[in-house]
Parts: C-alpha cells; structure tokens; sequence
C-alpha cells in the first residue's frame, strides 16, 4: 500500500449520545477506531449519525457528526450515511465498540485476495468465543452463527446489487433480513477471524423505553416474518393489530 497516498474507509456510526455515558460511548468508538491502523497506509473518514436533537450543533471529534431530520431507523440511518459517502470500503458500526489494532487491514487483506468477497464481519472476543469461534483460525463463510451485525465491512459495489438496506426494519432483525438478502442474491458473508472489535453488549439498547423497546423489537419481528414468507399478508396484519392493542393496554 502506498503510503503518500492512504486507503481511505468509510465508518458510519450510529449514536444516540442522550446523556453523558452514551455520549461517553461513541467518543470511545471512536478514538480505537482512529488509533487501530498507521494512519499512513488507512485513513477513517467517520460519519457519525446522532439521533439525540438536543446534542446538535455538536461534532464528535474525528467525526461528521449528522443529526437526520427524519425519525430513528436502524437500516434509515445507515442508508443516511452510505449516501453522504463514496469510498470503496465501507463499514456499518454501533456505537459501542472497542476496535483493535489492524482490524480493518485483516479485512482489505482478504477483500484484496477474494474479489467476489463484498461483506466482510469482524470477530468479537465475546459473541464468536460463545459460538466456539476461534480467534485467529482463518476465513470462514457464513451467516447467521457467526455474522456481527454490530461491525461489519462491505464494498461499495455490494448496494449496486442488493439496494439500499430495507428501512421497515428500525432495529432489530435488521442483521437477519441483510443476511436474507445476501442469500437471495448468491452472495457470501465471511468472518475474519483475525479483524478483531469487542461488542461491549447492546449498552445503547438498554436505555430504550417501553415503547422504545416494543416498536423497535416487536414491531420488525412480525415484518421480518411477512416479508420472508412465514406469515401471509393477512396474517401479519392480524397479528400486527393484536400486539399493537396489547402493548397499548399495557401502558396504561
């Protein structure tokens, strides 16, 4: 790699800094991702995407920070930050990260030596170790046991075949219809073993509210089962009503 001139990744996170220790989460994924690579060979163009109004005009460092004027939405909002870039190698991230030295050159690396390899996931010392996963043992294809939909690197060329991320999904089963997508379209997902970033367990999440948590949860659940064909449309939509109605009664 020519160093005069550094390979440039685009990192798009996605934050919800609504207090401090939030706040204190992305500057902390933040600050491992710039420190992971000699900034001679990779440079890290971070796009931060903040769902927290009420932090703007505020810009994380090392950041764009973009504060989207329409609602939160997991796949929405890594759409806004795959449109505001155009680099090669793009990487879709949380907010709650601790990236480790030479993650993102194991990923080139093998990107490099496979060109039909467009999405890459990292390896996290605590989800993959509980899939028995071994660190460091190489390159292996797969899906749901073993993709970190919290870290993950494609090629821009990638969204040239399968779209943009479908927006219906705000939270959760976003990672399980990208990985239905990627099999509908014949193309494989690979973990690097060797492309280390801990997963520091969903902290964000757990500051969701009630409703926070049935909308973003509940909601992409019976959507996900519509849309890949386990529910026909008139069952989704029973179902859809029955939930809706529970979760208001138990509101109040």
């Amino acid at each position: 790699m020519n160093s005069e001139n550094p390979l440039v990744i685009d990192i798009i996170i996605l934050s919800y800094a609504k207090n401090d220790e939030l706040k204190k989460l992305t500057e902390q994924t933040i600050s491992t991702c710039v420190e992971s690579e000699e900034q001679k060979e990779i440079k890290f163009n971070i796009v931060v995407i903040e769902s927290n109004q009420n932090l703007k005009p505020y810009q994380f460092e090392h950041s764009e920070t973009i504060y989207p004027d329409v609602k939160f939405g997991f796949h929405r909002y890594l759409n806004i930050g795959i449109k505001n870039t155009n680099n090669e190698y793009i990487c879709l991230c949380n907010n709650d990260l601790l990236f480790h030295p030479n993650w993102a050159s194991e990923i080139l690396k093998a990107m490099k030596d496979d060109s039909e390899l467009l999405s890459a996931s990292t390896f996290c010392p605590i989800m993959h170790k509980n899939g028995k996963f071994k660190m460091n043992s190489g390159l292996i294809d797969g899906y749901e046991t073993l993709f970190s939909g919290w870290c993950f690197m494609v090629k821009r060329s990638l969204f040239d075949t399968i779209g943009f991320l479908d927006e219906k999904f705000e939270f959760w089963y976003a990672d399980a219809d990208y990985l239905k997508t990627l099999k509908m379209h014949g193309i494989k997902n690979t973990l690097i073993t060797s492309s280390i970033v801990s997963h520091l367990n969903a902290v964000t999440s757990q500051s969701l509210s009630k409703k926070e948590y049935f909308r973003y949860t509940r909601l992409p659940q019976l959507y996900f089962n519509y849309k890949w064909k386990r529910d026909s449309y008139l069952k989704y939509k029973t179902k859809l009503f029955y939930f809706k109605f529970k979760h208001l009664l138990s509101l109040k």
